[in-house]
């Protein structure tokens, strides 16, 4: 009887650590060896599972966007504590113990993203994982000046660039890009005014000043095209000129529908050597003095706005572009209505459309 006892103690034993063995293995092979590290990160989980209101809560309600980089090499907790100098999280030992549970530690990616404090740590952790979705979305806005989008970049905290540091690349006097600037008839020393395509981007988060400049110039070049350069040359006149035209005919419009027949009225004049006479020259020419890039101007500074972009005081186009056109507008520049119009204002509707007339008489009745 004792003997069968111990015969059973004993194969229960081996049973036992065979099992044992089994399941030791099976876990070694699971862990990679490292059942140790499995163990602890269970612990984890069971010390997180109490925490899910504090993960699923964002840190803050600000939700400007903050320009976040992570650097090759760099590790979970640095990445954490890095997090928390951003003031997007609050918590850098609960980042870190959430990224192990879930297996994100390992998955985190080197590159820039762009976070806010109302993400939750969940969303931040997975967000870190993947830098091939980050970009920064951009918009040119038709009759704007070059300063006006370097003011666009100054309010956009995810560029690594100022809006002064790509002002110095476009304005008066920069280096053009040699193949543009003969494409388009740029003159020397003068500046990419209206050539900033204006348009949506999305630009990858490590752009520079550099590519941004070139990635808008060749957006001007793509959409314009060489049939409209190559007809703008048989009419006698560069991309340029016809880009100074659009400009003022993209200030002078609110409605696109009206940009061919405008235009028509300053090609008429052009034909005849006659002063454009263009309020938004005046405007340029004032370069911002008066606190804002398009004031509102006087009877008297037609006169007294001494610029050679302005129309009332100097013939023929101005200099160059006063700003940045859209397609529609230059489109108009080249293809003008054809009309006998030498005159246009604003109708008294309030409608923001215009009254055009042949002779000044008419123009004056135009009037409200």
């Amino acid at each position: 009887m004792l003997k069968r006892a111990i015969q059973g103690f004993f194969l229960g034993f081996v049973i036992l650590v065979f099992a044992l063995g089994l399941i030791g293995g099976f876990l070694f092979i699971v862990t990679g060896g490292d059942i140790v590290n499995m163990a602890r990160t269970a612990f984890i989980g069971l010390s997180i599972a109490g925490r899910q209101d504090e993960l699923n809560a964002p840190y803050g309600t600000n939700d400007e966007v903050t320009r976040f980089e992570i650097p090759i090499g760099t590790s979970p907790v640095a990445i954490a504590e890095a997090l928390v100098q951003s003031n997007i999280i609050g918590d850098a030992e609960l980042f870190v113990d959430y990224a192990r549970v879930e297996g994100l530690d390992t998955q985190f990616e080197a590159g820039i993203y762009f976070l806010s404090q109302t993400q939750t740590i969940p969303e931040i952790a997975l967000m870190l994982t993947d830098s091939s979705k980050s970009f920064i979305l951009f918009r040119t806005l038709e009759g704007s000046r070059i300063e006006e989008v370097a003011d666009l970049i100054n309010g956009n905290n995810l560029f690594s660039f100022t809006g002064e540091e790509f002002l110095a690349l476009v304005d008066e006097g920069a280096p053009i890009p040699t193949d543009f600037a003969e494409w388009a008839g740029i003159p020397a020393g003068a500046s990419l005014e209206g050539f900033m395509f204006p348009d949506t981007y999305q630009l990858p988060p490590a752009i520079t000043a550099v590519e941004l400049r070139d990635m808008l110039l060749e957006t001007f070049r793509e959409r314009v095209g060489d049939r409209l350069r190559d007809d703008a040359l048989l009419d006698g006149y560069t991309i340029h000129q016809m880009v100074s035209l659009a400009s003022i005919i993209e200030r002078e419009a609110v409605h696109a529908d009206e940009h061919p027949m405008i235009s028509s009225v300053y090609r008429n004049r052009l034909d005849i050597d006659m002063l454009l006479q263009a309020d938004p020259t005046v405007q340029y020419g004032i370069q911002g003095q008066r606190g804002r890039w398009w004031p509102s101007i006087t009877r008297a500074d037609y006169r007294g706005i001494d610029s050679p972009y302005n129309t009332y005081l100097y013939d023929g186009l101005p200099p160059g572009p006063i700003a940045s056109p859209s397609l529609s507008a230059i489109r108009a520049a080249v293809y003008p209505a054809e009309s006998s119009y030498y005159y246009f204002r604003a109708k008294c509707d309030r409608s923001n459309y215009h009254s055009f007339a042949t002779t000044y008489d008419e123009h004056q009745q135009n009037g409200c």
